[in-house]
């Protein structure tokens, strides 16, 4: 019997990548959308296509109450939930003399709150259902490691990493497992896509990038993907309230990700925003 699972975020990149594994596991999945309805539509394509079932939703998960809307779509079209997958969001990166209440609103309600509420929505569903369960959220390794204007990012991104912790232990004896899983530089976007960003960035940013990283290469989405279908599996059983970092050793040495050139030391950043 197939197991079911919600992934938020899925239709390109790490959501993407996550979907079809876990398909390719036995897993039915129901994905979410904010605006790129054809790409979700061949994700789910993609998904049926590894035997699995697939149903789309489009969330504007930044918004009050999209989250439970989603939820509750979710769970009576797959009919069950074995697996809450807390993907969708956004990189904004602002220093803190030009932070913008609007990006911080938005920071706040999509990378964060909604992630607990959706957290809370599972745990309650899983409880009821007393069949235990998976929550696995993707948070990133900017959680452990400052970089330049990645304040907000980064510290709600932390907020996410401590918070598990807690809630692993709230939730001994049900059953149920969080973990958290933080990617490093990982390739979500193509090559002329990078070029074509308008942010100064090389055409063979993720190569450039990949020389300096300890394992020699940058990421990839399907990393991201095979670790949390790992900690959604009995393999990963007697793990609860951990983040995994999957970067290829990007954050032991302190690099930074980027060093534009001619760029003076310690100036590091430039401006990113990106949508998983």
């Amino acid at each position: 019997m197939r197991k079911k699972a919600l992934v938020t975020g899925a239709s390109r990149g790490i959501g993407k990548a996550i979907a079809l594994v876990l398909a390719q596991e036995g897993y039915d999945v129901v994905i979410s959308y904010a605006s790129k309805l054809d790409e979700a539509l061949q994700t789910a394509d993609d998904i049926k296509k590894c035997g699995g079932e697939a149903y789309v939703f489009q969330a504007y998960l930044q918004n009050h109450g999209a989250g439970k809307l989603l939820f509750d779509q979710a769970v009576e079209a797959l009919g069950d939930l074995d697996l809450l997958v807390n993907n969708a969001g956004l990189t904004i990166c602002e220093p803190l003399q030009e932070i913008t209440e609007a990006n911080l609103d938005l920071l706040l309600d999509l990378d964060f709150r909604n992630y607990i509420l959706m957290m809370e929505y599972a745990v309650q569903y899983m409880m009821k259902k007393g069949h235990g369960g998976n929550i696995v959220n993707i948070t990133s390794t900017r959680s452990q490691r400052a970089y330049p204007a990645d304040g907000i990012y980064g510290g709600l991104k932390a907020g996410l990493n401590r918070a598990i912790q807690s809630f692993a232990l709230d939730l001994a004896g049900t059953g149920i497992r969080i973990n958290n899983v933080a990617p490093g530089a990982i390739r979500i976007r193509k090559n002329e896509e990078i070029k074509n960003m308008g942010l100064g960035l090389p055409e063979t940013f993720w190569d450039d990038l990949g020389e300096r990283i300890p394992l020699g290469r940058s990421g990839l989405p399907e990393d991201i993907a095979q670790t949390v279908a790992f900690l959604a599996s009995e393999k990963a059983s007697y793990i609860t309230g951990v983040t995994l970092n999957v970067d290829g050793g990007l954050i032991l040495p302190g690099m930074p990700e980027f060093i534009p050139e001619g760029t003076a030391p310690g100036n590091w950043n430039i401006g990113m925003r990106s949508e998983k």
